[in-house]
C-alpha cells in the first residue's frame, strides 16, 4: 500500500460550496479525508503542502482556472504524481481533450453521481500508476476518435 493510498487525501477544488459538500460528505462516507480550495492558488497551494492522493479539480475555477491549476502542478516534480480528475460542466470534447492531454486522469462532467465519483477515486488510489497513464491515453484516443466525426477536424 503506497503513503497516498494509506493516506487517502482528497483535495476538491471547485467554487461551489454545494459541490464541495456533497463530495465532502460522499467521499469522507468512503473513507477518504477532504481539504477544499475556492479557487485556483488555493487548489495549488493546498496540493503542494498536503501531497493530496488525488485531486477533484473544477475547470472554471476563479483566479486561475483548472486547467492552469493542472499545468502547475502536473509541471511540478514535487506534484506531478497527484492524479488529477477534472469535474466540470463544460460538456464539450475539446474541453474533455484538454484536460486528458494536460495529463488529467478522468473528465468529469457535471451533474454526476457522488457515490460513482467516490468509487472512481477509489480505483484511481488503488491503480498502479502505468495503469492509470493506460487508461488515460485510450480515453484521449476514444476523444479524440469522436472528435473527428462530431467537431469535423482532424485530430491534433
Amino acid at each position: 500500500m503506497t503513503d497516498q493510498e494509506q493516506k487517502k487525501l482528497v483535495l476538491v477544488a471547485d467554487d461551489d460550496a454545494s459541490i464541495r459538500m456533497i463530495c465532502r460528505v460522499n467521499f469522507e462516507a468512503e473513507g477518504f479525508e477532504v481539504v477544499e480550495a475556492t479557487d485556483g492558488p488555493q487548489a495549488i497551494e493546498l496540493a503542494r503542502r498536503e501531497r493530496p492522493a488525488v485531486i477533484l479539480l473544477d475547470v472554471m475555477l476563479p483566479g486561475l482556472d483548472g486547467f492552469e491549476v493542472a499545468d502547475d502542478l502536473l509541471s511540478d516534480p514535487d506534484t506531478a504524481a497527484i492524479p488529477i480528475v477534472f469535474l466540470s460542466g463544460r460538456v464539450d470534447q475539446e474541453a474533455q481533450a484538454r484536460g486528458l492531454q494536460l495529463g488529467g486522469i478522468a473528465y468529469v462532467t457535471k451533474p454526476f453521481d457522488p457515490f460513482e465519483l467516490a468509487m472512481t477515486l477509489l480505483e484511481i488510489v488503488r491503480e498502479d500508476p502505468r495503469e492509470r497513464e493506460t487508461d488515460r491515453q485510450a480515453r484521449l484516443r476514444a476523444l479524440r476518435a469522436g472528435r473527428w466525426t462530431s467537431v469535423g477536424r482532424a485530430n491534433q
